[in-house]
C-alpha cells in the first residue's frame, strides 16, 4: 500500500508539473510512411516560423561531419580545449545581438533504393535488400539527405529531388531564382555529386551525372546508371549536368569537370561536348585552371561555371591508413602533411582554390550581381570530409574540415550578420569514433595531436579498407580513392545558425525542418500551394524562324520544375507532335525564372493549316495554350516570349514571333508512337468522359 500510495503521489506530481507548463505533451510516437512521403510531412516544428526574415543565406554543408569527425578535426589541430574559427562561432551566442540558435536533427531516409517503384533497373539494384522506395530507413545516403533540406520532401537513397514515386520537388535554387535572387552552388566534390545536384537537378539515380552516364565521353554506362526514360534522347528532362545548364545558377564552383566532356545524346545540342553548350549558352566557363577562376568577375547575363577539377578536388592533407591493431602505432603517431596536389597551396601566380577561395569569389560573384540587391542564396559544401572518411582516412577528414572551418571564416569577413542567416551543418554522420586506445575489433589510426599525445581514431563499420573506384572493381587498401568501405551512420546531427531566424534550428529538428527555416527566412514559396501559384502567370508563345521551321517558347512556369505539350491540328484534332510523359522525369525540364524553349521535334506544317500548343505544368497542372496558323504570310507579327523575358499571350489567340531563332534549351519533344499513344489515350479519356456524363445522366 506505502508503494502504491508513492506511485500514486508520483503520477499527481507528473500531472502537476505538465500543468505549469502547457506546452509540455507525453511521448509521441512517429508518423507512417504516408505522412512522411508527403511534402513537408517529416517536420518536427511545422509551422513555427517567428517573424525574422533575412535578405541571404548561406548554407554550410559539412558533408559526413558528425559531431565525431568535428571532434576529432579540433583535437588534431587545435587540442582538447581549442576551437574552430568559423565552425565553432555559428550559433555560440557571442556575435554582438545577432539572433543564434544551435540544435541537432533527424537525418532518415524513406528506402535503401529506387527499387522496382520506379522500376528503375540499374547497377545498384542488387544493392536494394528488398527494400525500395518508401521504406523507413534510419540511416540515409547523401543524395536523400541532400533532397529533404533542399526540397523539404523526404525521398530514397539515390534519389535527388524527386519523391518516393519519382516526382520531381521544387529546390531551394529554383524557389529562390523564381522570386529573383542571386544563386550560388560551391563544393569540393564533382558538381555532379550528390550534395551540389540536389541544388540544380531533379534524378531518379543519383549516378546519372551526363548523357553519356558516369564517363568523361569516350565511352558511355548510361544504361548503367541513368533510368532510360530520364534522357534527352528518350523525351527525359536530361542528366544531372545537362540540368544544371537548364538551372542557370549564377555561380558554380566545384569538380567534375571531365563529365562536361561528354556530348548531348539528343536535344537541341545533341553531338555537342556539355563544356560548347555550356559557352553557347551564354556561361564563363573555367576548366581545371585556377588563374583563370582566380580572375572571374562579373558578367552581366553569364552565369560562372568554374570546373578545377577532373573529379572530386585533392584533399589538404596526405593519406593516413587506417590499420588492424598494433603496438608500433603507439610508438610512431601520424602527423598529417599537406598534399603538394591541394589546391589551397599557392600555385607560381600566387593563386589558389580552397574551399576559402571559392566561398570568398563566389560571395564577390553574388554580392556583384544586381541580383543581390534582393537577396542570394548561397550552399557551401566541404564534400571529403565524408569520401575520406569511408577510406578510413583521418587525416584526410581532418583537412577537410579545416577547409570547411575556413570558409566560414572567409564568408564572415564578407557578410553581415545582420542581414544574413549563416546555418552549418552536416547531411549524416559516420564512422569515426575517438576512443581510448586501439580497439582489437577494428581498424584505427593513431595521431599525434595538438595538445602533444596521442589520440586514437577507430574505424568500426568494416574490417578492412577495400574500395570502389566507381567501376565495380576492387582492391587493396587505398586512402585517395574517392569511397572506401566505411559506413554512413543514423545518428542525429549538430545544426548551428546565426542571424535572423537562427533561433529555428535550436533543439531537435529533421533535415526537412531545414528547408523551412531557409524558405521562410527569405521569403519563399515554402508549401505546395504557394509553389504551384508560381505557374499561375505562365504563358506560351510560338515563334517561327526564317526557315519556316516552328518553335515555342515560356515563361512563368516558376512553379513546376517539368513541363509536358501537345501540338494539335486545330481542323482534324490530330496530335501532330507532343513531348514524352512516360514518366515524371519524361518531357521538357523548365529553366526556373529563365525563358523555357521547345523543339517540336521533326513536326512540318501543312500550307494553311492551323494549330494549337497546349502547355501543361508537371507540378502545378497550370496549362497555357496558343493558337497560330502555319500559312505563309499569315503569321502575326507582333513579338512573343522572347530571351529578354517578353511574355506572350496565354489565350488562344496567342502570338508568333517570325525572324532568327536563338537555340532553345529544352528537350527535343517525340513524334511518331508517341504522338500515336497520346492521341489514343485523348480518345480514350474523352469516351470515359462521355461515359462518366451518359451514367450521370441516367441517375
Amino acid at each position: 500500500m506505502k508503494h502504491q500510495l508513492k506511485a500514486a503521489s508520483a503520477a499527481v506530481a507528473a500531472l502537476a508539473v505538465m500543468a505549469a507548463f502547457p506546452g509540455m505533451a507525453l511521448a509521441q510516437d512517429g508518423k507512417g510512411v504516408a505522412e512522411l512521403a508527403q511534402h513537408g510531412g517529416a517536420q518536427r516544428i511545422a509551422g513555427v516560423y517567428g517573424n525574422a526574415t533575412a535578405k541571404n543565406v548561406i548554407l554550410f554543408i559539412g558533408d559526413g561531419m558528425g559531431d565525431s569527425e568535428i571532434t576529432v578535426a579540433r583535437d588534431y589541430l587545435h587540442g582538447v580545449n581549442g576551437s574552430f574559427d568559423g565552425l565553432d562561432k555559428i550559433g555560440q551566442p557571442n556575435l554582438n545581438t545577432v539572433e543564434t540558435g544551435t540544435g541537432q536533427y533527424t537525418t532518415f531516409s524513406l528506402g535503401a533504393n529506387s527499387g522496382d517503384s520506379l522500376m528503375a533497373k540499374n547497377a545498384y539494384g542488387s544493392l536494394a535488400g528488398g527494400k525500395t522506395a518508401g521504406a523507413i530507413t534510419p540511416v540515409t545516403d547523401s543524395s536523400a539527405s541532400g533532397s529533404g533540406w533542399a526540397t523539404g520532401t523526404k525521398t530514397y537513397n539515390n534519389a535527388v529531388d524527386v519523391d518516393v514515386n519519382g516526382n520531381p520537388q521544387l529546390n531551394l535554387i529554383e524557389l529562390a531564382k523564381a522570386k529573383g535572387l542571386a544563386t550560388g552552388n560551391v563544393t569540393t566534390a564533382e558538381i555532379q555529386d550528390a550534395t551540389p545536384a540536389v541544388l540544380e537537378s531533379h534524378s531518379t539515380e543519383r549516378s546519372c551525372y551526363g548523357p553519356q552516364g558516369k564517363t568523361d565521353g569516350t565511352s558511355s554506362n548510361a544504361a548503367k546508371n541513368c533510368l532510360a526514360s530520364q534522357l534527352k534522347e528518350n523525351g527525359g528532362i536530361g542528366s544531372i549536368s545537362e540540368q544544371l545548364l537548364d538551372t542557370r545558377a549564377d555561380v558554380t564552383i566545384g569538380g567534375g569537370s571531365k563529365y562536361f566532356r561528354q556530348t548531348a545524346q539528343g536535344g537541341d545540342y545533341a553531338g555537342k561536348t556539355l563544356w560548347d553548350q555550356a559557352k553557347e549558352r551564354g556561361y564563363q566557363t573555367v576548366e581545371n585552371d585556377v588563374d583563370a577562376f582566380s580572375g572571374l568577375q562579373y558578367k552581366d547575363g553569364q552565369p560562372v561555371l568554374a570546373l578545377l577539377s577532373d573529379g572530386n578536388m585533392p584533399t589538404q592533407y596526405n593519406p593516413s591508413v587506417a590499420t588492424k591493431q598494433d603496438p608500433a602505432k603507439d610508438e610512431n603517431p601520424v602527423e598529417c602533411s599537406v598534399n603538394e596536389k591541394w589546391l589551397g597551396n599557392k600555385n607560381a601566380s600566387g593563386n589558389s582554390a580552397s574551399l576559402a577561395d571559392m566561398t570568398s569569389k563566389a560571395l564577390d560573384l553574388l554580392q556583384a550581381n544586381p541580383k543581390s540587391q534582393n537577396g542570394f542564396f548561397l550552399q557551401v559544401e566541404g564534400a571529403s570530409i565524408d569520401k575520406q572518411d569511408h577510406n578510413g582516412n583521418a587525416c584526410g577528414q581532418i583537412g577537410e574540415t579545416d577547409d570547411l572551418d575556413k570558409a566560414i571564416s572567409a564568408a564572415l569577413e564578407k557578410i553581415d550578420l545582420s542581414d544574413t542567416l549563416v546555418i552549418v551543418t552536416a547531411d549524416h554522420a559516420h564512422t569515426s569514433q575517438i576512443v581510448e586506445s586501439q580497439p582489437a575489433y577494428a581498424l584505427s589510426t593513431v595521431l599525434r595531436t595538438k595538445d602533444g599525445g596521442n589520440m586514437v581514431v577507430s574505424y568500426g563499420t568494416s574490417e578492412d579498407n577495400l574500395y570502389s573506384d566507381g567501376n565495380d572493381t576492387e582492391g587493396t587498401a587505398d586512402a585517395s580513392k574517392a569511397q572506401g568501405n566505411m559506413s554512413h551512420t543514423g545518428t542525429q546531427l549538430r545544426i548551428a545558425a546565426s542571424g535572423p531566424g537562427a533561433s529555428r534550428v535550436d533543439g531537435l529538428t529533421d533535415q526537412t525542418d531545414n528547408f523551412y527555416t531557409i524558405a521562410y527566412a527569405l521569403g519563399l514559396a515554402a508549401d505546395t500551394d504557394a509553389q504551384k501559384a508560381l505557374s499561375n502567370d505562365g504563358t506560351v508563345a510560338v515563334k517561327k524562324a526564317d526557315d519556316g521551321t516552328y518553335s515555342a517558347e515560356l515563361n512563368g512556369f516558376n512553379g513546376d520544375a517539368v513541363i509536358s505539350y501537345e501540338l494539335k491540328d486545330k481542323a482534324s484534332g490530330k496530335v501532330v507532335a507532343a513531348s514524352n510523359s512516360d514518366t515524371p522525369v519524361s518531357g521538357v525540364r523548365v529553366a526556373t525564372g529563365e525563358t523555357t524553349g521547345i523543339s517540336f521535334g521533326d513536326f512540318q506544317p501543312a500550307e494553311g493549316a492551323s494549330y494549337t500548343l497546349t502547355v501543361t505544368g508537371r507540378q502545378s497542372g497550370k496549362t497555357a495554350s496558343v493558337d497560330f496558323p502555319a500559312a505563309s504570310g499569315t503569321v502575326d507579327k507582333k513579338p512573343g516570349a522572347g530571351q529578354n523575358g517578353e511574355q506572350g499571350k496565354d489565350s488562344a489567340s496567342g502570338t508568333v514571333a517570325e525572324g532568327q531563332v536563338q537555340k532553345p534549351a529544352a528537350p527535343l519533344g517525340r513524334t511518331g508512337a508517341a504522338v500515336i499513344a497520346v492521341a489514343l489515350l485523348a480518345v480514350a479519356l474523352g469516351c470515359a468522359a462521355l461515359g462518366i456524363k451518359f451514367a450521370k445522366a441516367r441517375r
